[in-house]
């Protein structure tokens, strides 16, 4: 029996041995410039293959292998396209349930920290940029802004001997699901937040200056308002700082998110003067945020700068307040898709069956 579709996961796989696969998305050209699977080519054919144009795909011929995967948005469009081509004598696949179940797609990277007795494992959403962590030290282990499937957190624990103790957020999240709550739940581990009276489920919380401890490592927190007032950064053994959605790797946190234009304006001067503590800190500190906006390739290259690097590539991180301010408020990008329904379940603790409707799209906490 000829298979016409291929799982989230078998494809994944695949992409992380450096298998000749062509991945070809056929989305209009926005959508795919938006969000896609890493190494993809594009071919703008989604109105032709709906149309029954007989032209459609005609001229493609993969440049990556034989073998090729086709992807649109929730696997339907793909089908055709997937068609057309094993007419032409190709092996042919459609990517079942699209990039909405691409988003939960991940790989990892080990991110190397001298002088500390943690080691740093970068989990990531490969389609969707949200970028979580696994802390582990003498056994134990904090997640850092879990964002993946539970089952994922475990298997990549305990590949590496270490047991899940603490679950810790940087705030309360607006473009992904929190599974910070239901991770905690099913390891018993401890759930820490930054002091807020956002949430309606208890944790225990975590205000400037606290000391979370993974083994022989410890993390600082440090309160760095202004994407959220709740946001707050870990400094790891004075090595590494996990910035959550408060400083990303050239570019900055918005401020508008729930929020009025007054309270966004508010927002603005109290995030410029976070992120004047956070440059304040060695140059060498290493910097790991909870997003990227571009797709993650299966290369096992962490995503991570010095903070001296972030700083020669955000040109924010120099001006005014005035400035500062003024220029972080005309250059917001589109509002995340589906983000005050996204952060009511977030508050609440809750996750629906499938995230994947809500979670389509890529991450825009970024103001570059």
């Amino acid at each position: 029996m000829t298979m016409t579709t291929m799982s989230r996961d078998d494809l994944r796989q695949l992409l992380e041995r450096g298998a000749p696969i062509t991945v070809l998305d056929v989305r209009p050209a926005a959508e795919h410039a938006e969000w896609c699977i890493p190494g993809s080519v594009h071919a703008d054919a989604y109105d032709a293959l709906r149309r029954g144009d007989p032209t459609a795909l005609a001229d493609f011929h993969p440049p990556n292998g034989d073998r090729v995967v086709t992807v649109c948005a929730a696997g339907k469009t793909s089908m055709l396209a997937a068609e057309r081509l094993r007419a032409r004598g190709l092996d042919a696949v459609s990517l079942e349930g699209g990039m909405r179940a691409w988003s939960l797609a991940w790989n990892t990277a080990e991110v190397p920290c001298p002088g500390s007795t943690a080691r740093i494992v970068q989990l990531r959403r490969t389609g969707k940029g949200c970028l979580s962590y696994l802390i582990g030290s003498n056994g134990d282990a904090i997640v850092v802004d879990a964002s993946l499937e539970l089952q994922v957190y475990h298997r990549v624990a305990g590949e590496h001997g270490w047991r899940i103790r603490t679950v810790l957020e940087t705030h309360v999240h607006a473009d992904h699901l929190s599974r910070a709550r239901a991770l905690a739940v099913d390891t018993g581990a401890r759930l820490c937040l930054p002091t807020t009276d956002r949430v309606s489920f208890e944790y225990e919380p975590v205000k400037d200056g606290d000391i979370v401890r993974v083994g022989s490592a410890r993390l600082q927190a440090l309160h760095t308002p202004g994407h959220t007032p709740e946001s707050t950064s870990y400094l790891l053994d004075d090595r590494a700082l996990f910035t959550g959605d408060t400083l990303f790797l050239a570019a900055v946190g918005r401020p508008d998110l729930e929020a009025s234009a007054e309270q966004a304006r508010r927002r603005a001067r109290m995030l410029h003067a976070s992120l004047q503590r956070l440059v304040a800190l060695p140059a060498e500190t290493v910097v790991l945020a909870a997003h990227t906006s571009a797709p993650v390739a299966f290369d096992g290259r962490p995503i991570s700068a010095t903070l001296r690097q972030v700083q020669e590539r955000t040109s924010l991180l120099g001006e005014t307040e005035e400035t500062f301010v003024t220029q972080i408020l005309t250059r917001l990008p589109p509002t995340p898709p589906n983000h005050h329904r996204i952060v009511a379940l977030n508050e609440t603790g809750a996750l629906p069956d499938d995230p994947t409707e809500l979670e389509a799209g890529a991450n825009r906490c970024a103001v570059a």
